[in-house]
């Protein structure tokens, strides 16, 4: 009997979102953040040999509260066919979408123009650094085609467009203590320029940039042909290794966190961007992560402007405006007008599942419980379904 429920939900969660994943200007999650741990990398050895590389983590590290795990700092990644023209990172003392009272004005932190070659708290990192069969590359300095390594910090020059595959970083420009698990930026690749990225429970990232389809030729070589994307890490990841052969030497596995602004996520949806958290807040899979069922179209022939927003009562909100302005300082009325231009047509929004824990008092294990405990996978995709066909009824 309660198999056939399932099934039923399960039937209607996949027709609710084959109607759903249209197309939406702004994509909205509330409910952002939970309490929970992950487990940062301890020790890296012998990372030059495949068959001895071994990473170990070191004791759980808890996070809480708005947008955790993602209020913690983080690394801006880009990936081809795309040309940035704009970037800007902002904060506000407190934000709430939406609300005027209450709510601070943003100040940027953060600027690169290509045109204008300004730079301002910007780092480019590049995957241009030495190799480990078990790490990949490490970062480097990137040159000012974004892919090639350099000597020293250098912005991109104008009209830098990467390709299929290739990818460059934006890191802030304060650099990290010593590698050490007890310091601020814990322990990372030897040799690698060490940046923080950018900080804040309550930020706004913003973006002028192409996405043009790909000229070259498909072949096996590509991972992602044709799949450009725009997404956040916690800046630890990079630091240690983006994609690691062994989990262990990354904490990205343990849940410390990514969200991807906009990622075409499969060959077969190419014009489509996703939003996607990568994190455990009421999820086993976190590959697959928490996706909202619609997208933003990517617009191959011309420039778009837009970006995130996470404001400071755990709402996150990727958009696509042309009215976006990168002024160095934004008042709440600017931000709030930005957002309200959005019809309830062109926004898809989705709610986050509650999680509760408490930090025990030794961090060998996480405390973190679902609002429905542990499930088994037909109890948790039934619920999952039975939220989706909520959800449904309520758009």
């Amino acid at each position: 009997m309660l198999t056939d429920s399932i099934t039923v939900l399960c039937g209607l969660f996949l027709a609710q979102s084959a109607l759903a994943a249209r197309p939406y200007d702004k994509i909205s999650f509330a409910n952002v953040g939970f309490a929970g741990t992950y487990q940062p990398v301890k020790k890296m050895s012998n990372i030059d040999n495949n068959d001895t590389c071994t990473c170990e983590v070191g004791d759980r590290t808890w996070f809480s509260g708005e947008n955790a795990p993602l209020s913690d700092y983080l690394s801006v990644h880009f990936r081809g066919p795309l040309q940035l023209n704009k970037f800007a990172y902002y904060t506000s003392p407190s934000f709430q979408i939406g609300e005027e009272s209450g709510s601070s004005d943003w100040s940027r932190n953060a600027y690169y123009d290509a045109n204008a070659q300004t730079g301002e708290n910007v780092t480019f990192l590049t995957k241009a650094g030495s190799d480990s069969p078990c790490l990949g590359k490490a970062l480097s300095y990137a040159g000012d085609d974004g892919v090639s390594s350099a000597a020293s910090s250098t912005l991109l020059k104008y009209s830098t467009l990467i390709t299929s595959d290739q990818e460059y970083a934006i890191f802030s420009n304060v650099s990290c203590p010593k590698s050490g698990a007890n310091k601020d930026c814990g322990v990372y690749r030897e040799g690698i320029p060490a940046y923080y990225g950018f900080g804040g429970t309550t930020k706004m990232f913003l973006f002028e940039f192409q996405m043009p389809t790909e000229t070259q030729s498909n072949s096996s070589t590509f991972e992602y042909y044709d799949m450009p994307a725009i997404w956040l890490l916690n800046d630890h990841i990079p630091r240690t290794s983006q994609y690691p052969t062994n989990a262990n030497c990354s904490c990205w596995s343990s849940g410390c966190g990514e969200f991807d602004i906009f990622e075409i996520m499969n060959g077969t949806e190419r014009n489509n961007l996703y939003s996607t958290f990568h994190t455990f807040q009421g999820i086993e899979d976190l590959g697959t992560g928490i996706q909202a069922n619609g997208y933003i179209p990517r617009d191959t022939a011309n420039t778009m402007k837009g970006g995130v927003i996470f404001d400071s009562n755990g709402n996150t909100v990727t958009f696509i405006s042309n009215s976006t302005s990168f002024d160095a300082n934004l008042t709440v009325a600017d931000v709030n007008s930005l957002l309200s231009n959005f019809t309830s047509n062109e926004t898809y929004s989705t709610t986050l599942m509650t999680i509760s824990a408490t930090a025990p008092s030794t961090t060998s294990k996480s405390n973190g419980i679902s609002m429905f405990g542990k499930m088994d996978g037909l109890w948790y995709y039934g619920i999952t379904a039975l939220t989706a066909v909520t959800q449904m009824f309520l758009l």
